[in-house]
C-alpha cells in the first residue's frame, strides 16, 4: 500500500516565524513537499510566488476569504445577503490560485447569523447552493477543484453552517484541544492512517493543528510515519 501524503497548513504550523512566507522554507526543511492554508490574503503574492518557487514545495489548497472575521464571519458561501462578498472572495481566491499553481479551492459555507436557528436556517442551504452552483461554473473554466469542508460544531466552531462529511480532502488534529496527532486525545491516528492506507486513499492529508510548542520539535509522529514507510 502506497504510504499517505501528508501537507502542512501553513495557516496553524510554524506560527513561531511572524512572517507568513518564512514558513514554506521550514516546511521544506521539515520535509514536507506540499503545503496548504486557510487564509493567506494578507501576504503579497508576488512574494508567495518567491517563497514556493524557492522552497520547491507544492500548494495544494487554499480557502476563499472568510469576510471580517473581527465581526465574526468565517466564510459566507452560505451566508444569505452577501453573495456578492462570496464572488468577489472567489474572484481573489482563485486569482491567487492560479499564480500559485493550486487546483483545491476549499469554498466555505459561514456561519449561522446571531439570533438564526439551526433548524431554521433553508434559506442558508439555498443560498449555498446557488454559490456553489455560480463557483463551480467559475472553476471548471479554470481547471481549479472545489471543495466543501464540514466543521464539527460540537467543539470547533457551534455556529458554522455545514456540518455534516463528504467524500475530499482531510485534514487532521487531536481532539478536543486541537493539538498534534499524538497528544493526549480521543482519537488513535495510527488506526486511522492504516484504514486511509487500506482503503486506497490518495489525496493529502492535511495537518490543521495547533502546536504545543515549536512546530518542528512536535513533528515526531511525522517522522515516525515516514520512517516507517521508507
Amino acid at each position: 500500500m502506497p504510504p499517505l501524503k501528508f501537507c502542512a497548513n501553513l495557516s496553524w504550523l510554524f506560527n513561531e516565524l511572524p512572517e507568513f512566507t518564512q514558513r514554506f522554507q521550514s516546511a521544506a526543511a521539515a520535509g514536507f513537499r506540499a503545503v496548504e492554508a486557510a487564509w493567506l490574503y494578507d501576504a503579497d503574492l508576488l512574494e508567495l510566488q518567491k517563497a514556493k518557487k524557492e522552497s520547491g514545495v507544492e500548494v495544494v489548497l487554499i480557502n476563499t476569504p472568510p469576510g471580517d472575521l473581527g465581526n465574526g464571519d468565517c466564510g459566507l458561501g452560505a451566508v444569505p445577503g452577501r453573495e456578492a462578498d462570496f464572488r468577489r472572495g472567489l474572484e481573489l481566491a482563485v486569482k491567487y490560485a492560479k499564480a500559485l499553481d493550486c487546483s483545491r479551492i476549499h469554498l466555505m459555507a459561514g456561519r449561522i447569523p446571531m439570533g438564526l436557528d439551526r433548524a431554521a436556517a433553508a434559506e442558508m442551504e439555498a443560498t449555498f447552493i446557488e454559490n456553489l452552483t455560480y463557483a463551480a461554473n467559475v472553476l471548471l473554466k479554470e481547471g481549479i477543484l472545489g471543495l466543501v469542508e464540514p466543521i464539527n460544531t460540537r467543539i470547533t466552531d457551534p455556529r458554522y453552517f455545514l456540518n455534516t462529511p463528504h467524500q475530499g480532502h482531510i485534514q487532521i488534529a487531536q481532539v478536543p484541544d486541537r493539538n498534534e496527532p499524538d497528544s493526549q486525545g480521543e482519537v488513535n491516528f495510527q488506526y486511522l492512517f492504516s484504514l486511509l492506507e487500506e482503503m486506497g486513499y490518495q489525496g493529502y492529508v492535511g495537518c490543521e493543528y495547533r502546536p504545543l510548542g515549536n512546530t518542528e520539535d512536535g513533528l515526531g509522529w511525522l517522522r515516525e510515519y515516514w520512517n516507517s514507510h521508507k
